[in-house]
């Protein structure tokens, strides 16, 4: 047995109230997925839906590192059944690591599967091209590039601008790498539309709402780089707020709506209800106090933890609690040189912060860390958080939930091991699945 598999077991065995699925999940995101020539995509000319890179590279590699996955895209996101641990249907948004235990390759009669430490785990499904995939907008750009799609069709990511005004190591975030997943697409010769144009958008959702004839697609996100002066002459919440309010105004009530922000005071937030978003994601990042200031200089500059905190709350007033997700990025808490040395102690902390929030009704979500290797905590972190440490947040997460009376929240689709599409963690796979509420 490999040294992985034999911890994975040992896990498995330690937390057996937690879905298997979602221990197989956390381990695929944090450390990532090799995959075989045969399980590689053809790009937008084939039969599955390729990788879209739609905000950060989610990558354990640059992309000239990644071989052949670079020139033939892996999918965007690979589904996992069956296998010797029985796998309920779960989504797994795709992060390339060559080197990782975990592979994706065909068997002699082309069956994909997924093999850990060289056994067939897990039998794997992949995304079919979407038929609005295959139309390009009336300039020649293709949807995948305008609005790609993730969750297995549920969310279209609108990434409208894509790099970040926190610019420089004394202002980026220390694990993001949005802005160098800007420069690397663009030195390789690929479309990454850096301000994305209003009317393309709208284009392009036309062509998703005409094709998309079972209507996969729910919900829309707004989101991309900070913006502390302006971008084509708006600030933050006109800037992501206009998109909104034309969206609505060609499909009204047509998808929810969300926008992925900064802690916006008030009245900007109120300009996000006003221009029809439905939800507001303004993220926290992480809990701790030092741990924000080290991993987030460029927020604890021009914002701080504090007001980031109070504006949050604030927000619900104008939203509701229910409908103000901030996320954090889980794993971050252990990393290298400040983060925790021991779970424990990044539990503790975590909880403190989910307790926090769901005590005034908002529930937060989180991504699972991926250290990609052009930022400062992926490259002194390349092997992540422990597996236990994700493992362990998971029951956290569900406990306070259960706590303060909580239910899963909007926008994220089904939850339930074997029903969830959220692909980039495995909160909502570890729900219970009759807590399903949309708004």
């Amino acid at each position: 047995m490999g040294s992985r598999t034999a911890l994975v077991e040992d896990l498995l065995e330690r937390f057996a109230h937690v879905p298997r699925e979602a221990v197989f999940k956390e381990d695929l995101l944090r450390g990532g997925v090799a995959f075989d020539a045969s399980a590689l995509s053809d790009n937008e000319s084939g039969d599955v839906k390729p990788k879209s890179y739609f905000i950060f590279s989610f990558d354990h590699g640059t992309l000239p590192e990644l071989g052949e996955a670079a020139l033939r895209r892996p999918p965007e996101e690979i589904i996992l059944t069956g296998g010797p641990y029985d796998l309920r249907r779960t989504v797994v948004s795709v992060r390339v690591n060559p080197s990782s235990p975990y592979r994706v390759a065909a068997d002699e009669d082309g069956v994909l599967g997924l093999y850990l430490d060289g056994a067939r785990i897990a039998d794997v499904g992949v995304p079919p091209m979407p038929e609005y995939y295959r139309h390009t907008l009336s300039n020649g750009k293709s949807v995948m590039e305008v609005a790609p799609t993730i969750q297995w069709g549920y969310l279209i990511y609108l990434t409208v601008f894509r790099v970040c005004q926190y610019f420089g190591a004394k202002e980026e975030c220390q694990y993001c790498d949005i802005n160098h997943n800007w420069r690397q697409h663009k030195a390789a010769g690929r479309p990454y539309t850096g301000v994305k144009d209003v009317e393309e958008v709208l284009e392009a959702l036309e062509i998703i709402d005409k094709y998309d004839t079972q209507r996969a697609s729910t919900a829309y996100t707004l989101t991309g780089g900070a913006i502390t002066k302006t971008v084509s002459g708006r600030d933050e919440a006109d800037f992501y707020g206009h998109y909104a309010k034309a969206i609505e105004e060609r499909f009204p009530g047509r998808w929810i709506g969300k926008v992925v922000a900064q802690a916006l005071p008030k009245p900007d937030v109120q300009r996000f209800k006003d221009y029809g978003v439905q939800i507001y994601h303004p993220n926290f990042e992480v809990w701790d106090e030092y741990l924000f200031k080290m991993y987030c200089p460029g927020k604890e500059r021009y914002v701080g933890r504090d007001e980031w905190h109070r504006r949050i709350l604030d927000s619900a007033d104008v939203f509701g609690a229910r409908n103000v997700i901030p996320n954090f990025v889980a794993g971050v808490e252990m990393a290298e040189p400040f983060g925790f040395k021991t779970v424990d102690e990044a539990i503790a902390s975590t909880t403190e912060g989910l307790r926090f929030f769901m005590s005034h009704g908002i529930t937060p979500r989180f991504t699972t860390w991926c250290p990609e290797p052009t930022t400062p905590l992926g490259k002194a972190n390349p092997n992540g958080a422990p597996l236990e440490y994700h493992i362990r947040l998971l029951e956290a997460y569900r406990q306070t939930m259960e706590d303060f009376g909580l239910s899963s929240p909007p926008g994220y689709g089904p939850p339930g091991p074997g029903r969830a599409v959220f692909s980039v963690s495995s909160f909502m796979d570890s729900l219970p699945a009759e807590r399903a509420l949309e708004v």
